[in-house]
């Protein structure tokens, strides 16, 4: 969430940095600045009312004092019609402020100003490249012939379970999925000073609001049920990343200023329903409704806020370095940005059977923005409670990890050679129908 004092005293800029993100939101701050402005004339009125009937009720004792009962009963009267007025004013003041609250949480984050002008994916430029694209001797595959013959997934039992988009690995392409993930959870927590933390899969709908996710993007979660109670559907969702749960757990808190940074590392399964994308239950698993992912986590003061971005986007792009995998990093323009975010950088690896890039990671600081959301505080040193810096990236995601590795190492003959790094967690060196 924005902060209402930064929208009050600079409505212009505020307006200018939502422009760029070409959503038209900026034409919802005179929304925001007329419901604020409602509400704070309503609280200036009832707390006049509330001096006047503190005045009434004094003249009302010394009335008494006096022995002039008729006059102090006809002051009781005026005190109980300012109650009530108060008590209606105050209902206003809280209605007012639900408006206000309901449009900022619809209102996207800031783009931080080293971000670059742009519409699209096409405007993202590219931070940097990583080693070179691999040569093969022979066409390469594509991870869906690969994936068959080497039974390593099992499109149409997948179907069969749950309908398209879900994915069956079987034999060694569990094994593969496992490893990298161990893999992951071993380099980040190991290396990368990460806690593993293993959060609940499911969340209340505050969480996935503490985050952005929710209102502006509900259609595209999936809402749980018990049995056959319908009044309990909606009140847990399926996490669709580990952000979700991880970002909230110091959700309400005020927390020590000399607790951060606070560094979280965490597997999950991650549930999406994609409304409306394309590709979903297409073959392949490179975009669909379950997927597996290491999520990293960061709550750091504002001040280390873009310094802890560049190590956590060094932290992804090491997974990637030991596998030894061809990537790219891309700076996200403003009008292809996340909704919570201020700046995120892109993590692309190469699928050698696609002939392109796939996006494997996305590093994003989104300064205090979930922060107000989820009212996660901290006390500085000087006895201030401020709004710490939130901070998520992918370490990283599968399966289109999984996509780009048997794409990268397929061998002509068929079969699959192991990265020396994933080797100590498949115990094998080349796999083979």
């Amino acid at each position: 969430m924005l902060d209402i004092k930064l929208i009050r005293e600079r409505p212009d800029f505020v307006r200018q940095r939502l422009a760029a993100r070409g959503a038209g939101d900026e034409a919802h701050i005179d929304e925001v600045l007329a419901s604020d402005e409602l509400r704070r004339k309503l609280l200036a009125e009832v707390e006049a009312l509330k001096a006047q009937r503190k005045r009434v009720s004094k003249e009302i004792g010394a009335l008494m004092g006096q022995k002039k009962f008729e006059e102090a009963e006809a002051k009781k009267k005026e005190t109980g019609d300012l109650g009530d007025r108060i008590a209606d004013l105050d209902k206003q003041a809280a209605e007012a402020e639900s408006a206000r609250n309901q449009l900022m949480l619809r209102l996207p984050n800031l783009p931080h100003d080293s971000v670059p002008p742009g519409t699209s994916a096409a405007d993202n430029p590219v931070v940097r490249v990583h080693g070179e694209q691999p040569s093969f001797a022979f066409k390469p595959k594509s991870h869906v012939d690969l994936c068959e013959s080497l039974k390593l997934v099992d499109f149409a039992r997948a179907a069969k379970l749950s309908g398209s988009g879900f994915v069956l690995y079987t034999n060694w392409g569990a094994r593969i999925e496992r490893a990298l993930i161990q893999f992951m959870l071993d380099l980040h927590t190991r290396e990368h000073g990460y806690t593993e933390v293993s959060p609940p899969y499911m969340v209340g709908p505050q969480c996935l609001e503490g985050v952005g996710q929710f209102p502006k993007f509900a259609d595209q979660y999936y809402a749980v049920q018990e049995g056959l109670d319908a009044g309990t559907l909606g009140k847990l969702y399926l996490i669709p990343t580990a952000e979700t749960p991880v970002a909230n757990i110091h959700r309400e808190e005020i927390l020590k200023e000399s607790e951060l940074p606070i560094h979280y590392c965490a597997y999950t399964p991650c549930f999406r329903g994609e409304a409306g994308a394309a590709g979903v239950g297409t073959r392949g698993i490179i975009r669909v409704h379950q997927f597996d992912k290491v999520e990293l986590i960061r709550i750091v003061r504002p001040e280390d806020g873009y310094a802890a971005q560049e190590q956590m986007l060094a932290n992804a792009e090491r997974v990637l370095q030991l596998l030894g995998l061809h990537y790219r990093v891309v700076l996200l323009c403003t009008g292809d940005m996340g909704f919570a975010s201020a700046k995120t950088y892109d993590i692309e690896v190469w699928a050698p059977g696609q002939g392109s890039y796939l996006e494997v990671s996305s590093v994003s600081n989104c300064e205090d923005f979930q922060a107000r959301r989820m009212n996660l505080r901290y006390k500085s040193e000087s006895g201030e409670n401020r709004f710490p810096h939130l901070l998520n990236g992918s370490g990283t995601a599968l399966a289109r990890l999984f996509v780009a590795l048997v794409e990268t190492y397929q061998q002509a003959d068929g079969s699959l050679a192991v990265p020396a790094n994933l080797q100590p967690y498949l115990k094998a060196e080349r796999i083979q129908a």
